[in-house]
């Protein structure tokens, strides 16, 4: 028997402050599911790959409740916008741009995402 061909690994970064920080892996992301990230300076970032393949991250942090649990929202979209609606109150938030889609006087941060 043959041994599958080696896969190549693809690196997910984000863009932070000027810098471009290495946060995981393409394999660690399941399309339509989150993860969270630690930076290097203590920030929560959640991640994720829609079932397009595209990548986001914005804030950990649910601005509502002060909880870190963005990573664990449901994927959705609303008007061809992607978004995550929070775990704990359900508040939408657009995952380009981090808008809050039911409060348009919130937001998060949003974060430019590359591979590598």
């Amino acid at each position: 028997m043959t041994p599958a061909p080696a896969r190549t690994a693809v690196r997910v970064e984000l863009l932070a402050g000027r810098r471009w920080l290495p946060v995981c892996g393409t394999a660690d992301l399941t399309p339509g599911r989150g993860v969270a990230a630690l930076l290097p300076d203590g920030t929560q970032v959640a991640l994720f790959a829609d079932r397009a393949g595209r990548l986001y991250a914005i804030d950990h942090r649910d601005p509502f409740t002060g909880a870190y649990v963005l990573a664990r929202g449901l994927l959705g979209s609303a008007g061809g916008r992607a978004f995550v609606a929070s775990p704990l109150l359900k508040q939408r938030f657009e995952l380009a741009t981090g808008r809050c889609l039911d409060d348009p006087a919130v937001a998060v941060r949003a974060y430019r995402v590359r591979t590598a």
